[in-house]
C-alpha cells in the first residue's frame, strides 16, 4: 500500500491496498478510498467520505463528511468503462456533495484550484471547473458545463448541459442557465438574464477602475444599443480594446448554444 508514514487514517477508514495516499493527508472514521485512487499531500477526508475508482486529487483540499468523488456518471449512455476525476490544489467541497467522472471512455470531470464548493449539490460528468471559484449551497452543474475562472453560482442555481460560463460572471439564486454566460457581469432572474457589471467581485480581483470602465462600456454596447450581435462586439473591439473585452468578444464569438440577452 503506497501510504506515505505521516499519512492519518482512522482505524475505521478502508483504504484500497492500490491507492496512493502522500504525506500528512487526514482520512476520517468510515471513509472509502477505492482502488486507482491518488491523494496529494495535506488533504483532509471527514468521516464517511467516499473517494471512488479513477479519481485524482492534488494537495491540500479538505473534503467534508457525506461527500462522494468520482461518482459512476448520471447518464444513460455510460457503460462502465474507465474515465476519470481530476481535482487540483487547495478546494474546499462541503458536505454532502457528488461530483461524477467523464461518461466516454478515458474522459474526464476536472476540477482546478482553491474553489470553495458548498453543500448538498452535484457536478455532473465531463464538465470542467476553473480556479477559485464559488458555487454555492444546492446549486446543480449538468454534464459538459465549462465554468470559467472565478464565477460565483449562487444557491440554488440549476446549469443545463453543455452551457458556459465566463470568467468573474455572478448568477444570483435559483437561476435557470440554460444558454452561455459571458464573463464579468451579473445575473438574475428564473431564466437567466443579464443586469448589469459585477463591480464588486471585479475590484476584488485586482481590476483597475479603467478595466471597469471599458467593461461597462462593452456593456451597454452589448446589451443596451440595440445593436445586432456582431456590430456590439465590433464596437466593443474599435471603441474599449482591452485584456478583458478581447476575451469577452473571444468568448462570445466561442459560445455555440448562444449567449442569454436582456
Amino acid at each position: 500500500m503506497a501510504i506515505d508514514p505521516s499519512a492519518q487514517i482512522a482505524s475505521t477508514a478502508r483504504v484500497h491496498p492500490d491507492a496512493v495516499i502522500g504525506a500528512g493527508v487526514v482520512i476520517g472514521e468510515y471513509a472509502v478510498i477505492e482502488q486507482d485512487v491518488v491523494i496529494g499531500e495535506g488533504c483532509v477526508f471527514e468521516p464517511h467520505t467516499y473517494v471512488k475508482r479513477w479519481t485524482t486529487l492534488g494537495a491540500r483540499n479538505k473534503i467534508s463528511a457525506g461527500t462522494a468523488l468520482g461518482t459512476d456518471p448520471l447518464d444513460k449512455n455510460f457503460k462502465g468503462d474507465r474515465s476519470y476525476l481530476k481535482i487540483g490544489d487547495d478546494n474546499i467541497i462541503r458536505e454532502q456533495y457528488t461530483i461524477s467522472r467523464g461518461t466516454q471512455p478515458e474522459s474526464e470531470t476536472v476540477i482546478g484550484d482553491g474553489n470553495f464548493i458548498m453543500t448538498s449539490g452535484h457536478i455532473a460528468h465531463n464538465s470542467r471547473i476553473g480556479n477559485r471559484c464559488v458555487i454555492a449551497s444546492c446549486a446543480l452543474v449538468a454534464g459538459h458545463v465549462d465554468v470559467e475562472d472565478q464565477a460565483f453560482i449562487s444557491g440554488g442555481v440549476v446549469i443545463h448541459q453543455y452551457s458556459k460560463i465566463g470568467r468573474l460572471a455572478m448568477i444570483g439564486g435559483n437561476t435557470r442557465v440554460n444558454l452561455d454566460v459571458p464573463p464579468y457581469f451579473l445575473y438574475t432572474d428564473f431564466n437567466v438574464t443579464p443586469c448589469g457589471l459585477n463591480v464588486v467581485g471585479l475590484r476584488r480581483a485586482g481590476f483597475t477602475h479603467s478595466d471597469v470602465q471599458a467593461l461597462k462600456t462593452a456593456y451597454k454596447l452589448l446589451y443596451r444599443s440595440n445593436l445586432k450581435l456582431d456590430d456590439a462586439l465590433a464596437r466593443i473591439e474599435a471603441e474599449v480594446p482591452t485584456e478583458h473585452t478581447r476575451h469577452l468578444i473571444a468568448f462570445i464569438n466561442s459560445s455555440k448554444r448562444g449567449i442569454c440577452r436582456e
